[in-house]
């Protein structure tokens, strides 16, 4: 059976930044392969893109531009926010959450949340960089397709692999 739109494809991949020789960035060989609905969104496009039609057994092999991706890295998304953002109700800062590398999850006005990652904490403030953490870089995939078949249903009702 081929990937197509609402095929559940089970498969291992190897990706690494720019090309099959790169740094290492994740793998699955060593856990449970990635299992998804093919053409419901919940992969990059261009991922799936590179993936229609093959078949259980078919391998793979494919690299994505950063605006095939996550996009591009932008400065405009690393902000200084007022440290008076991050107080609780008694007006007291948790400064062990705000170290360099903690990852942030924080809401708008209109009720939107945005997760970064704290990349300087300073006295009167906290450096935050809300871009993806894969902007900016090139991902290369190597791969072999496990299988391929019909998502259930109930699968595509609730839009995830069972």
């Amino acid at each position: 059976m081929q990937i197509s739109k609402n095929k559940v494809v089970s498969l291992h991949y190897r990706l690494t930044e720019e090309g099959p020789e790169g740094q290492l960035i994740e793998e699955t060989y060593t856990s449970d392969p990635l299992q998804f609905i093919y053409g419901i969104g919940m992969m990059i496009p261009s991922f799936e893109e590179n993936l229609e039609s093959l078949s259980g057994g078919d391998t793979f092999s494919f690299t994505l531009n950063p605006e095939d991706a996550y996009g591009a890295y932008e400065e405009e998304a690393v902000i200084e926010i007022p440290i008076s953002s991050f107080e609780d109700e008694n007006g007291q800062v948790d400064r062990d959450r705000l170290q360099v590398g903690s990852p942030l999850q924080m809401m708008d006005q209109q009720g939107r949340a945005y997760h970064g990652v704290v990349l300087e904490p300073k006295l009167e403030s906290i450096v935050v960089d809300f871009n993806h953490p894969m902007a900016g870089r090139t991902l290369h995939f190597t791969g072999e397709i496990i299988t391929v078949r019909e998502a259930t249903p109930s699968e595509l009702d609730h839009g995830h692999v069972h």
